[in-house]
C-alpha cells in the first residue's frame, strides 16, 4: 500500500476495520471461555489469582473495544498489538493453573484456546503480522506444555503432536491472512480501474459529439455552402455550369450525411447484413481518407447475433486506419467458415509502434480498449500488430453463435 494509491488505501483500511470487528467479537468469546473455564472447571489452588487476571482482562477488552470505536483510523493500523495481551493473559491463565493446581483440568481446558489466538490473527489483512503472532503463539503454548509436562504426566509425543498441529493452523491462518489481502488488493485495483474508466466515459460524449461536429462541418457543411453559392450564381446569371456545380455538391452532401448517420446507426446492418454495412463502411471510408478499401467475405452467416459487436470493432479499427495509418490500400477479410468467426483488417500504412495500444489508453484514449474488452466478454480476442511486410494486422475472432 503506498501513498500514491489513496484507492488501494481507503479499501484495505475499510476492510481491515471488519477484520478487527470480527476481532472484538472473537475476543469478547475468548473472554467469555476464560470466565466458563476458571470458575466452571476451578483450579484447587490460585482461584483469586486467576479471577483478578480474568477480570482485569474484561476491563481491558471493554477499553480497547471503546477505544476502537473512537480512534478512527490510528486505532485500526494498530490494533493488531492488542493480539499480543491476548497471547499474554491466557499464557498466564495456563501456567497458574498448570503450576498451582496441577491435579486440576483447568490448565487443559485453557490450552485449547491457543488455537483461537492465531485465528484472531488472521483477522488482520497482514500476513506478516499474523506471522509475527503466531511464531510466538506456539513458541509460549510448547514452554508452558513444557514447564507442566511433569506435573501433567503428558508424554512427549503427545505435546509434540498437539503442537504440530497448532502450528499447521497458524500456518493456515497466515495463508489466509495472505489470500485475504490479495483479494483486498484486487478489488482495489478494480475499483480504480472502474473510476479511471467512469471518468474517461463521462468525456467519451463530449469528444464524440465534437469529432461529429468536425466531421459534419469539414464535409457535408462544406459542400452546402458551396451549393448556396452555385445556387445564387445560378440565379444571377442562368449559368448551366453553375447548376452542374450545385447538383455535384448537393448530391456530395447527400452522401457524406447518409455516411455519417450511418456510422451512428448502421441501417445497412439491419437491412442488408454485416456483409453489405462493411463493404460501404469500408468503401465510404476509404473514399475520403484517399485509400482503396477491399472487402472480402467468405460463407459468413447471413444473420448473426455478433454482427454488431463485429461491425463496431471494424468500424474502430478502419476509421483508426483512416486517421493514423496513411494507408494507400485497405484489406478486410470477413471469414465465417471456421470455429471462430473471424474479422481481419489489413493496411500497408505506417504500421502500428510497439506498445502504442498501452500508451494510448494510458493518455486516456480508451476507443480500442474498450472495444477488445466487449470482445473478450464474449468469448473472442482481438489482437492488432505490426505486419510482416510492413503496416497493420488486426484480427478478430468470436466464437460461432450455437
Amino acid at each position: 500500500m503506498t501513498r500514491a494509491d489513496p484507492q488501494l488505501q481507503a479499501t484495505v483500511l475499510e476492510h481491515a476495520r471488519r477484520g478487527v470487528q470480527l476481532q472484538i467479537v472473537l475476543r469478547a468469546l475468548l473472554l467469555l471461555f476464560f470466565a466458563a473455564t476458571v470458575f466452571a472447571v476451578p483450579p484447587g489452588r490460585g482461584l483469586l489469582a486467576c479471577a483478578i487476571v480474568v477480570a482485569a482482562y474484561a476491563v481491558w477488552v471493554v477499553a480497547f473495544t471503546v477505544w476502537f470505536r473512537g480512534g478512527g483510523t490510528t486505532a485500526v493500523r494498530f490494533a493488531w498489538l492488542a493480539l499480543f495481551v491476548d497471547l499474554a493473559v491466557l499464557t498466564t491463565l495456563a501456567l497458574l493453573t498448570d503450576l498451582l493446581a496441577p491435579e486440576s483440568w483447568t490448565g487443559s481446558v485453557l490450552a485449547a484456546a491457543f488455537g483461537l489466538i492465531p485465528v484472531l490473527a488472521a483477522t488482520q489483512l497482514a500476513p506478516g503480522v499474523c506471522a509475527a503472532v503466531v511464531g510466538p503463539t506456539v513458541l509460549l503454548s510448547f514452554v508452558a506444555g513444557v514447564i507442566t509436562q511433569e506435573a501433567n504426566a503428558e508424554p512427549w509425543s503427545s505435546l509434540l503432536l498437539r503442537h504440530v498441529l497448532l502450528a499447521g493452523v497458524g500456518a493456515g491462518c497466515v495463508g489466509l491472512s495472505r489470500i485475504q489481502r490479495s483479494r483486498v488488493t484486487t478489488i482495489a485495483g478494480l475499483l480504480r480501474d472502474r473510476a479511471r474508466l467512469v471518468d474517461e466515459l463521462s468525456d467519451l460524449e463530449t469528444r464524440e459529439r465534437r469529432d461529429l461536429a468536425e466531421s459534419l462541418h469539414d464535409g457535408a457543411l462544406q459542400y452546402v455552402l458551396a451549393a448556396r453559392q452555385d445556387a445564387e450564381d445560378a440565379r444571377d446569371t442562368g449559368d448551366p455550369a453553375a447548376f452542374d456545380r450545385l447538383d455535384e455538391a448537393l448530391a456530395t452532401s447527400s452522401k457524406l450525411l447518409r455516411s455519417t448517420v450511418s456510422q451512428l446507426h448502421p441501417a445497412v446492418l439491419e437491412r442488408a447484413g454485416l456483409a453489405a454495412a462493411l463493404q460501404d463502411l469500408a468503401t465510404t471510408t476509404g473514399s475520403r481518407a484517399g485509400f482503396t478499401a477491399n472487402v472480402e467475405v467468405r460463407d459468413w452467416p447471413e444473420r448473426s447475433p455478433v454482427d454488431a459487436l463485429v461491425y463496431r470493432t471494424a468500424r474502430e479499427l478502419i476509421t483508426n486506419v483512416a486517421k493514423h495509418a496513411r494507408a494507400s490500400t485497405l484489406d478486410v477479410v470477413l471469414d465465417g467458415t471456421g470455429d471462430p468467426l473471424r474479422l481481419t483488417v489489413t493496411d500497408d500504412g505506417v504500421g502500428i509502434p510497439d506498445g502504442a495500444a498501452d500508451h494510448s489508453l494510458a493518455e486516456g484514449h480508451i476507443g480500442l480498449p474498450s472495444h477488445a474488452v466487449r470482445v473478450e466478454a464474449a468469448g473472442g480476442r482481438l489482437t492488432v500488430q505490426r505486419g510482416p511486410a510492413g503496416g497493420t494486422v488486426a484480427i478478430l475472432e468470436v466464437p460461432r453463435p450455437a
